[in-house]
């Protein structure tokens, strides 16, 4: 069995107030739960308007198709066009 964590940080410039971020973040974490079958939440900078920190997990047989479903998951996100990734890192637990 092999986990694999992705944890995003991104920034939403049409966020006006904490309502706004709040409908992002929502909707974005519903589509790529649904998509993907994968466990997402929001981790970091909970009071900051225009950032947003998400954490993907993943649980595989394989490394490889793991870190696969949180590339494309990733790539969602970045295509959304709602909020633009600054950063994106991956770790494995085995």
């Amino acid at each position: 069995m092999v986990v694999v964590v992705g944890e995003v940080e991104l920034h939403l410039p049409d966020s006006q107030s904490l309502k706004d971020k709040r409908q992002v973040v929502k909707s974005l974490k519903e589509r790529v739960r649904n998509r993907f079958n994968v466990s997402i939440a929001e981790v970091d900078y909970h009071d900051l308007w225009q950032r947003c920190a998400i954490a993907i997990a993943v649980v595989s047989t394989t490394q490889t198709h793991a870190q696969e479903v949180v590339s494309t998951a990733v790539d969602f996100i970045e295509r959304d066009g709602r909020a633009q990734l600054l950063e994106f890192s991956c770790e494995v637990v085995m």
